[in-house]
């Protein structure tokens, strides 16, 4: 029960939904004691009516009353409702008319609707003068009277019973509907990726939810800005960066081929292994920068081949491979062209296998594959490295995020150049176990749209 109530606290639509049914079911349940109340006094109005226009049929007979023998001799199909006549007279030779059900009334009982009890039975009488001698008291108990009152108040309040229901599901009904454009701008937010930050379309929303719209897209705009000012100071840094460690690094080469001390040797092969890693981070700033900067494309401008680009990696990383001694190659026969910028295309390619390389054992393998089905291309790099945690492969697409406990340098940027340009492009990235049962080695998959497919002969 604390956590219904909890959840009616937290939810508008819950609240609205049990305000509204609440009000309904109070205005329903005085609705329906208002047409009791009335039926069921009109039902005793049309009674009383009833006894008086009988009592006025007797007294305008011509003829002399009757009187029945017996109240054996008298048909009645249901005693209970039968109404009873009794004439009141002075007169003992004067006895019951019809069924004598009424003995022992006084003769003074005065004229029009009254409730006398009589042997312990209430009854509603209406008196009336027939001549100066005779009157009569035509009744009906008033339990009966009651019952029938009740029996017809109590079908008023049917609708009452049917309705009730319906209206609280309509209502419920038309909340939700009310609510729908709220989820579903809520899912259109849900699904866009963090680089997505076009302005919500306000079209066919209640004026209610528009400021709220055009709040979040000023917002977005803010941060817009924000993130473009960011990575434009990124771009810029790295870009003025690049000309003092170009500098250093020729200044490195030049002392390189002076004669030198053993120990002074060894001091400069450091600072030269400190220049190039600073100079890949740049290199890396830069790429990253531009894959983030760079507007979405509308669609596909060049048709690149995906073994084009796999002979430009292999010929820029082979030598990096051999260094480790690490099988690198291709596999399948396969090719196809993708609808994609070729420079942005080598980038992603050559992080992965470059990320690959760095984190390959001696004499380990990566394979490079090309695989076509429905319409997409799947790129395939495959190593046998320890391959990334489940519950880290989200967060190592982060910039400058590396899985700890792995003693390999880096910069933590590739993947998240990777997942910029992926963005970009339009292709969806995997990652899994290249070894499932032992949990070892990393599998990345990258699908793209294909547009033409070629079988071609297998290099390197």
């Amino acid at each position: 029960m604390d956590g219904f109530q909890i959840r009616i606290r937290q939810s508008l639509q819950l609240r609205l939904s049990a305000s509204l049914s609440i009000a309904i079911m109070v205005v329903a349940i005085s609705a329906g004691i208002f047409s009791f109340v009335s039926a069921y006094e009109e039902a005793i109005e049309l009674q009383d009516e009833q006894l008086r226009q009988m009592a006025a049929m007797i007294a305008r007979q011509d003829a002399p009353l009757r009187f029945a023998k017996s109240p054996k001799q008298v048909p009645d199909r249901d005693a209970e409702f039968r109404v009873a006549v009794q004439l009141l007279t002075q007169s003992a030779a004067a006895g019951p008319l019809l069924t004598g059900e009424l003995p022992g009334l006084a003769s003074d009982l005065p004229e029009g609707i009254q409730t006398v009890e009589t042997q312990g039975v209430s009854w509603r009488l209406f008196v009336q003068t027939l001549d100066a001698d005779s009157r009569i008291a035509v009744g009906q108990k008033i339990a009966v009277r009651d019952e029938v009152a009740r029996d017809g108040a109590l079908r008023t309040l049917m609708p009452f019973f049917v309705l009730f229901p319906v209206l609280l599901l309509l209502v419920a009904d038309l909340i939700r509907k009310m609510f729908q454009p709220l989820k579903t701008l809520a899912d259109d937010l849900d699904m866009r990726s963090e680089d997505d930050l076009r302005e919500i379309t306000a079209t066919g929303l209640p004026s209610e939810i528009r400021p709220f719209v055009v709040a979040i897209n000023r917002l977005l705009s803010r941060i817009a800005q924000s993130s473009l000012v960011q990575r434009r100071f990124v771009a810029d840094a790295a870009h003025e960066l690049r000309s003092p460690l170009t500098a250093l690094s020729l200044q490195a080469e030049r002392m390189a081929a002076a004669e030198m001390s053993l120990e002074a040797a060894s001091r400069l092969a450091t600072l030269r292994q400190g220049i190039h890693r600073n100079r890949n981070l740049l290199d890396q700033l830069l790429t990253l920068a531009r894959a983030q900067h760079l507007p979405l494309p509308l669609e596909a401008s060049e048709a690149v081949s995906i073994q084009l680009v796999f002979r430009q990696v292999l010929e820029d990383l082979m030598p990096l491979a051999e260094s480790k001694g690490i099988d690198l190659g291709v596999t399948g026969e396969m090719d196809a062209t993708v609808g994609a910028s070729e420079v942005d295309l080598y980038a992603l390619v050559k992080n992965l296998v470059d990320n690959a390389i760095r984190y390959t054992p001696q004499s380990g393998r990566i394979d490079l594959s090309a695989e076509a089905s429905d319409g997409t291309v799947t790129l395939t790099i495959a190593d046998t490295g320890p391959g990334i945690p489940e519950e880290e492969r989200e967060r190592v697409f982060d910039p400058f995020y590396r899985v700890l406990g792995n003693s390999e340098t880096g910069s933590g940027l590739g993947l998240s150049i990777v997942k910029a340009i992926a963005s970009r492009i339009g292709a969806i990235v995997h990652m899994s176990y290249s070894d499932e049962k032992k949990k070892t080695g990393l599998r990345v998959r990258v699908v793209l749209l294909a547009t033409v497919l070629r079988p071609l002969p297998v290099f390197g």
